[in-house]
């Protein structure tokens, strides 16, 4: 059995106390991890105020905190297939996606290395001829990041990459439902040279540790991904230090097919829209609103290729869909499914777990076309669950799309140009695909509002969200000043 520490002050420890992990391809044990209570938040968080205030680290200049990242991204290409293979055991995700996924993980840091020295000011032409004034940007301070268990290593990377960059200092935490590759992760960026205390990764649960870590009074920023639930605990949380935060939380993001598209195109893009990670994704594909005309041809297609899934062990490069995490998530979509065919909603494929060992369910489609309620529709799934609804109009169909309290991501399917401009235009989503779905770059900001979330992650905006501007006058005349009563 494995044996993970947790990592404060650049020194790895078991934590408090230990907790067990499991396998969701067997529910068995495999490892042990340490669990962080609040002894060990308040330490992590007063390494990392040390660090941010030490001279090693806040007057190491922009050029060198990038190359320190350029060296941590070579570090995770080289650790790229026992991460993937970590992240694979932890949490059950495929090793097909883990691999590629964090082979890419190495590009994130790569792109904030190379935006650590273009992080600039602004010189203002202000209108006093006696003043120079300028603006600075500076790091915020202590940066608090929290990340589910889906996709760690990668929805880490949109947060300390920049928030390392700016010159911030980041206590991680891993989710306590697969916490294996980021604990591993510390192991390697212990080696890339940064100074000790800049980052710390730590595990553990609500009140014990991330309640206390949200609260921390030297705590400036909270960057969060996850669910709307917890997200409003930390905003209040929050309240305590009056920390910004940002927040990038669920989705039910819609998939619009019209009439015109390439239908073979967007049946696998909605298949990796859906199935993909085995639907657990924020930005899911979890609503298929497909023009009438072509319903019937495209969920056959759609049908087909879903029963076709190779479902196995997530170990296996064959596998295509396996476990879901955790048992829970099993409970949820049963639970959904059931109260969705009660409404009257159809189960075309799919629709309840596999009988064998393991959190294993099936890619399942529910057409929802005489159900326009059932709570498949609105509720978020996290699993290889797609719900189905038709549509005859362009109308019909932005005013299907809008029908959520979410707005994280959306499809558009569509060889009609200025369709897809006007579906741009009136989705109310953080990130429109047209004809594709799924892409990302370290280039391009993402995020969302609503239960979705605010603030982005990725870009050069991310790096400005841990950054504060500080207004710097500088009165150049020798002249005495005159009445100190006037407002100069």
């Amino acid at each position: 059995m494995q044996q993970f520490q947790q990592y404060i002050g650049g020194t790895f420890d078991d934590g408090s106390a230990r907790f067990e992990s499991r396998d969701p391809a067997t529910n068995s044990v495999w490892a042990t991890m340490p669990e962080a209570r609040a002894e060990d938040v308040n330490r992590a968080v007063e390494a990392a105020h040390d660090a941010f205030h030490s001279p090693e680290w806040s007057l190491m200049t922009a050029t060198a905190r990038g190359k320190l990242l350029y060296r941590l991204a070579d570090l995770i290409a080289e650790n790229a297939p026992k991460l993937a293979e970590l992240e694979t055991k932890d949490t059950g995700k495929i090793i097909r996606e883990t691999s590629a996924q964090i082979a890419y993980v190495a590009e994130y840091y790569r792109y904030y290395a190379g935006l650590a020295d273009k992080i600039e000011g602004a010189h203002l032409p202000i209108d006093k001829p006696d003043m120079e004034v300028w603006l600075r940007r500076e790091p915020i301070g202590v940066v608090a990041a929290i990340v589910p268990w889906n996709s760690q290593l990668f929805l880490s990377a949109v947060k300390v990459g920049p928030a390392l960059a700016a010159g911030c200092t980041v206590v991680l935490k891993a989710s306590e439902e697969g916490p294996a590759p980021l604990l591993e992760f510390a192991r390697i960026f212990d080696q890339a040279g940064f100074p000790k205390g800049v980052l710390n990764v730590i595990t553990g649960f609500g009140a014990e540790c991330g309640a206390v870590l949200t609260s921390h009074p030297k705590v400036a920023h909270v960057a969060f991904t996850g669910g709307p639930s917890t997200a409003r605990q930390i905003v209040r949380n929050s309240a305590e230090n009056l920390a910004s935060t940002s927040l990038e939380l669920g989705g039910k993001s819609p998939f619009i097919v019209f009439d015109d598209a390439d239908i073979e195109s967007a049946v696998n893009a909605q298949v990796s829209g859906i199935f993909a990670a085995t639907g657990q994704s924020c930005v899911a594909g979890s609503r298929l609103i497909v023009h009438n005309a072509i319903k019937d041809t495209f969920l056959a297609r759609l049908t087909q290729k879903a029963e076709a899934v190779v479902i196995g062990a997530p170990d296996l490069m064959e596998t295509e869909v396996g476990p879901l995490c955790s048992t829970r998530q099993i409970e949820t979509a049963v639970d959904l499914i059931r109260q969705s065919v009660e409404c009257g909603a159809k189960v075309l494929t799919g629709g309840a777990p596999l009988d064998r060992e393991g959190n294993y369910f099936p890619p399942t489609i529910i057409d929802c076309s005489d159900a326009k309620d059932a709570p498949c529709l609105s509720n978020e799934f996290f699993g290889p669950v797609l719900s189905v609804i038709g549509f005859d109009t362009e109308a019909e169909a932005l005013a299907i799309a809008n029908d959520t309290k979410f707005g994280l991501g959306a499809g558009v399917f569509t060889q009609n140009l200025t369709r897809a401009h006007r579906m741009i235009r009136g989705i109310r989503s953080g990130i429109v695909w047209v004809n594709t779905y799924r892409a990302v770059s370290p280039m391009a900001p993402f995020g969302g509002h609503g239960l979705s979330g605010h603030g982005r992650e990725g870009g050069i905006e991310a790096a400005l969200d841990y950054t504060t501007t500080k207004a710097v006058w500088l009165r150049t005349s020798d002249d005495p000043i005159p009445d100190p009563f006037v407002m100069r």
